[in-house]
């Protein structure tokens, strides 16, 4: 288990050497909590890439709650038809979009469970827009956040959900909402899912490598 002074460190540097390569550390500095919600339902099993221009183009079309609420799903599916699973994201977002309208008078609610009541919107959603648009302490935990604590050491869990807990009380509040946007960034450029660059790696002395057959 790493202590307080390790679990500093490696945040640190990570946050340090690699900076932000995330499409919500970028859309959380520019966009509203509302695009951030809907931007993050359409991101699931997505590439960023992907997402932000696809984004940026509903965007266009439906910048408001209103518009994306009354907005009729097959032109919705036009434009986010490349993202993947295209019919169920387009029925949340516009569902969701109605119940913002109908249950929160239009705006994104800025606690968790109030959040999880919108369709398409999970404990990694919910946490992703506290963090991002609220600024508010949560811990997103997405596929690269779960494979690095496990390669750390730091847990040994099997799902994201696992995952969270564990670190929600093991790294200090303070830290909590850098963790997803250190840990995404570090996942798409040096701790990849195959073949991770451990010989680039900032943080390598501090890590287990649960997992990992590749050597330094």
């Amino acid at each position: 288990m790493p202590t307080h002074n390790q679990i500093d460190t490696v945040l640190s540097t990570l946050a340090k050497t690699q900076g932000s390569n995330t499409m919500l550390g970028r859309m959380g500095k520019k966009y509203e909590p509302f695009k951030v919600l809907i931007s993050t339902i359409l991101s699931a099993r997505a590439k960023d890439e992907t997402t932000e221009v696809i984004a940026e183009k509903l965007f266009e079309k439906y910048p408001t709650v209103e518009k994306l609420a009354n907005a009729k799903q097959k032109e919705v599916i036009e434009i986010i038809r490349k993202i993947g699973f295209f019919n169920n994201k387009s029925k949340n977002i516009i569902n969701a979009a109605k119940m913002l309208i109908e249950k929160f008078d239009g705006e994104v609610p800025d606690n968790l469970e109030k959040l999880i009541e919108l369709p398409g919107v999970g404990r990694k959603v919910a946490n992703c827009v506290l963090v991002y648009s609220f600024g508010k302490d949560a811990i997103p935990v997405d596929i690269h956040v779960h494979r690095i604590s496990n390669r750390l050491g730091w847990v040994k869990t099997k799902t994201p959900e696992e995952t969270e807990q564990k670190l929600m009380k093991l790294v200090p509040q303070k830290h909590w909402q850098i963790v997803n946007d250190t840990f995404v960034t570090h996942g798409k450029t040096t701790c990849l899912p195959i073949s991770p660059k451990c010989s680039e790696c900032p943080i390598y002395n501090h890590c287990k490598r649960t997992g990992v057959t590749s050597k330094r």
